[in-house]
């Protein structure tokens, strides 16, 4: 007995989840790991949806501060859909609480790309927020995915707006994605800057593939027998 015990220590969370994601024994575990989540800036979405399903089990266990870290971890990974899928195994009446009707603000200004409100109500929040590290540049990085997916050019002042820096922070943070991600900076009209972003099939439909218009290598190889 004592061997098993020792060999059930070693186990990872994510082996735990995968052997047996209803045992309410490994919740302690599932706990602890969101913290660790945090604090090491990883991420493990189905840990997490584990966790959230005992919860739905044992209610009186929930802890809020962790459901909380939980939704701000799975904010930090949109556009995946990872809040959408925590959200559905909370509680109605725990969402009603001021602290994840907060959180679920967030998600839908992020969602519909209005980012000035996103950032004012984050300003409004930073004891939630801050105890997350990551949280500011992983939000960065998804403004900056949705502003690929629009502009060819973006004006300085709509990125500016979209990652919630201004004067030298958005300088080095331009200074860097040219030197590193294949930005350009021109002047428009009015000596304002526009930030040329690269191409991709979103803002540069014409580098979309059509389906139709290509063969498959495998539609090829059954040709050619026939030819032959």
């Amino acid at each position: 007995m004592a061997k098993e015990a020792q060999q059930q220590v070693s186990y990872t969370v994510e082996e735990l989840v995968a052997v047996n994601p209803y045992n309410p024994d490994i919740l302690a575990d599932l706990e602890n790991y969101v913290n660790e989540q945090v604090s090491s800036q990883k991420y493990s979405l189905d840990a997490n949806l584990c966790l959230l399903r005992l919860y739905q089990c044992e209610p009186e266990r929930m802890s809020p501060p962790i459901v909380a870290r939980i939704l701000i971890k799975a904010l930090m990974a949109m556009p995946a859909q990872d809040f959408s899928l925590c959200l559905f195994l909370i509680p109605e009446q725990v969402q009603s609480e001021e602290q994840f009707k907060t959180l679920i603000v967030l998600s839908h200004y992020l969602e519909t790309a209005r980012f000035r409100l996103f950032w004012d109500e984050v300003a409004k929040n930073c004891s939630l927020l801050e105890s997350v590290p990551g949280f500011q540049q992983a939000i960065e990085a998804y403004a900056v995915h949705v502003l690929s997916l629009t502009y060819q050019k973006v004006p300085r002042a709509v990125l500016a707006e979209a990652i919630n820096k201004e004067g030298l922070a958005l300088d080095q943070f331009l200074e860097y994605h040219v030197a590193n991600s294949g930005w350009a900076i021109e002047k428009s009209q009015g000596r304002s800057q526009l930030i040329v972003l690269p191409p991709n099939e979103f803002n540069h439909p014409e580098l979309k593939k059509n389906a139709s218009d290509s063969v498959s290598y495998e539609h090829v190889t059954r040709i050619f027998p026939v030819l032959s």
